[in-house]
């Protein structure tokens, strides 16, 4: 009996050491939405972890109970207290009912306030002017469109630091999902839409983009490069970028159709006026074929 009740124990807390273990490698490991680098992932990480703490308040005591249960009323421990008349408990009832009740109303109140705060769809507002973005989802690429300067991208984003970044999204392709994980959650890209997607980084660097949709064969290689830099560092690169001949246009555009993946990233110094409209209206629009 003095065995299993100690084997019991070591069970119990070898179980507790790998669940912290886990958690400690994971928590300081390369896990991108777990190290955000911008508002929107820091407040998602902050949702992703508070709930799973609360959950944790339900899950650990059954798993822990589970493995003491186990060996103290296994059939060789005679000494176990036998109860089989035994039926119901107020405490108890009240205890495994209403923790319960308590994490769902705390997860139900957060769920609603931050739904609203985190909406895709609400504009950034930090006093700053705002970058807009279009992407369009290919096969098995991105293209980006920077209406504002005139320029475009292909698996290659590069955004200012500290500045509200509004993303207009829509799909040539299957459909997709835009997603950079440090950055923001991810938004749907399907064709004959046009949808939106708001963030704002706090720190430069490099991060991975990428879609989170499967859509074929080659979506392994449906990545892409977002790089964060300094105010001054984007408007060198957006006039590096100007100096670029290639356009841009209906034609160019044709052959970005061919389906390919881990396509190096490439630059337009020119980009055809009304181009992402035509590629959203075309599915939708009679006339408006590209």
């Amino acid at each position: 009996m003095k065995k299993a009740k100690t084997l019991a124990w070591i069970l119990v807390i070898a179980f507790v050491a790998v669940i912290a273990i886990a958690g400690f490698y994971i928590g300081t490991h390369d896990v991108p939405v777990l190290q955000p680098k911008g508002m929107v992932a820091q407040r998602q990480r902050d949702i992703l972890i508070i709930s799973s703490l609360l959950m944790l308040i339900v899950v650990l005591p059954v798993l822990i109970f589970t493995a003491i249960f186990t060996v103290r009323y296994r059939k060789e421990n005679e000494k176990a207290k036998y109860t089989p008349e035994w039926e119901h408990s107020a405490w108890f009832e009240a205890l495994w009912w209403g923790v319960p009740f308590i994490i769902i109303i705390c997860l139900a109140v957060i769920c609603y306030k931050t739904s609203h705060e985190l909406n895709p769809f609400k504009p950034i507002d930090n006093g700053k002017k705002p970058v807009t973005v279009q992407a369009v989802a290919l096969q098995w690429k991105w293209l980006f469109i920077y209406p504002e300067e005139g320029i475009a991208t292909v698996n290659f984003l590069e955004i200012p630091v500290d500045r509200p970044i509004n993303f207009e999204i829509t799909s040539d392709a299957p459909m997709n999902s835009l997603w950079i994980p440090q950055l923001a959650g991810q938004i749907y890209a399907m064709p004959a839409r046009r949808t939106e997607l708001h963030l704002i980084a706090n720190e430069t660097g490099d991060y991975e983009g990428r879609s989170s949709n499967l859509s074929g064969h080659g979506f392994a290689g449906m990545i892409f490069t977002t790089r964060v830099a300094q105010e001054s560092d984007y408007q060198s690169w957006v006039r590096s970028v100007r100096r670029n001949s290639k356009t841009m246009d209906v034609a160019e555009y044709k052959k970005l159709l061919v389906p390919s993946s881990y396509v190096k990233p490439e630059y337009y110094g020119r980009v055809q006026s009304g181009l992402f409209d035509r590629v959203v209206l075309q599915f939708s629009a009679p006339g408006e074929e590209l």
